[in-house]
């Protein structure tokens, strides 16, 4: 970052990965005045950008993109270019076994290890296991010897020396549909290798952030960002199991928690089809990999949402088994509301088994997809929209709470056999006896 004499000079941020939320960090970096150099590996991904055009779905994220793309602020490239500040926004994945991937955040770090500088600092977001952003820090290290890299306090971090580079970590906590504001308004934990790394990097954030920036150690930073989604994790789980406990009892699990949730110490969430998305579903197991022996909640809570999976198939199989001559309609493929992203989506998961096993009875309606995922080649299903459902299908199985979804009448359902996962349709007729927390039949 440039020296206090150059104060009001803005940095110039270089930001690796330019996925959900590398561009639109991207974009308000250099909406707040920085120079943005963006870098993808995918080529596709970088014409979009530099023609001013956007290849995901997010609100007012085109126009901002297209603002600062021709205002000269921001431009993408495959290759990493010298810069002040270099953010790291690469995916985090997880293998058969559950242990964390984090090869593409070394493959950034040393991609940006060659172009750095004394002054320059690096910043991971990547939802990372704890000890992630020390592992990146050995990486620079080793590619760099002739740059001074930070130490932590149990290495003599403050042994006086000044380093020539800060490394830090602070993890983005966004709800899509949401992420311009969220990133802007929302608080950040950053957390240092050192403190002095910890405050350059919030030197950075303080230029387009206006919620509360709260500084600590990098191990801390990372460990809050898997504690927030592991909590969501367990919460969504006792729902979940809660909905399969009222299906084995006969009860409207939507009635029973509106009437609980009316205690004022109780707050149960909404069940769905499962958990998806790239964080809720993938980082409780960064704890579960790191403390195996500690975190018997956290893998059990993984398991009933992935077990919740399995439930809704079973049930939606022995709807359409029961029904041979309907055609069914499976309404959403993301893994949330209103947005396009299909990353770990139960929703998926659940349409894409229903068409291999009932082929070209199976309709899919996704208004964020211009075309079915490649998991859907050969099974014969069809990708209509949801007038064309109505018209079409006998059977509506609600996977994704989508707008569009909850803005149909019952007028136009009422004669379905209806089988809502996401309870956006209470007024559908319940027949007496349904075994599924989800199923309304027309009376």
């Amino acid at each position: 970052m440039k020296s206090p004499n150059n104060s009001n000079v803005k940095p110039t941020v270089c930001v690796v990965g330019l996925g959900y939320i590398g561009l639109p960090t991207a974009a308000i970096v250099a909406r707040a005045g920085c120079k943005v150099h963006g870098v993808d590996v995918s080529q596709h991904v970088v014409d979009t950008i530099n023609r001013g055009e956007i290849h995901i779905e997010e609100v007012d994220l085109d126009g901002l993109v297209q603002g600062v793309v021709q205002r000269g602020m921001l431009k993408a490239s495959t290759a990493v270019a010298p810069s002040d500040v270099f953010v790291i926004a690469v995916p985090t994945p997880f293998d058969e076994h559950h242990a964390p991937d984090i090869s593409y955040v070394l493959a950034a770090g040393e991609a940006i290890a060659a172009v750095l500088k004394a002054g320059d600092c690096v910043i991971l977001e990547s939802t990372s296991p704890v000890g992630t952003t020390e592992a990146l820090r050995d990486l620079i290290a080793t590619a760099r010897p002739d740059l001074k890299c930070p130490r932590s306090l149990g290495q003599g971090g403050l042994t006086g020396e000044t380093p020539d580079i800060s490394i830090a970590y602070c993890p983005e906590r966004v709800l899509p549909g949401k992420i311009l504001e969220e990133l802007a308004g929302n608080d950040r934990s950053i957390g240092g290798i050192t403190p002095r790394c910890a405050r350059k990097a919030l030197t950075f954030y303080k230029l387009f952030v206006r919620g509360t920036c709260v500084v600590t150690d990098s191990r801390s930073a990372e460990m809050t960002k898997l504690v927030e989604n592991a909590y969501r994790d367990v919460n969504i789980a006792f729902a979940n199991e809660l909905s399969m406990v009222a299906d084995h009892m006969g009860l409207d699990v939507w009635e029973v928690i509106r009437l609980a949730n009316r205690h004022p110490r109780v707050n149960i969430l909404t069940p769905g089809p499962g958990v998806g998305g790239h964080c809720i579903a993938v980082d409780p197991w960064f704890i579960v990999h790191g403390a195996p022996e500690q975190t018997p909640l956290i893998r059990t809570a993984r398991g009933v949402n992935d077990g919740k999976i399995h439930h809704v198939i079973a049930s939606c199989e022995a709807l359409i088994a029961a029904n041979p001559a309907a055609k069914v309609a499976c309404l959403g493929l993301a893994f949330k509301a209103n947005i396009d992203d299909f990353r770990e989506s139960p929703a998926r998961l659940v349409a894409v088994t229903l068409a291999r096993k009932f082929g070209a009875r199976i309709k899919v309606v996704e208004p964020f997809a211009a075309q079915l995922p490649k998991e859907f080649a050969g099974t014969q299903a069809e990708l209509i929209d949801i007038d064309s459902a109505l018209e079409e299908t006998q059977i509506l199985i609600v996977l994704v709470d989508h707008d569009q979804f909850r803005a149909v009448p019952l007028a136009e359902r009422a004669s379905k056999l209806v089988y809502d996962t996401r309870g956006i349709w209470l007024d559908q007729p319940r027949a007496a006896g349904a075994e599924t927390e989800g199923l309304r039949l027309a009376g």
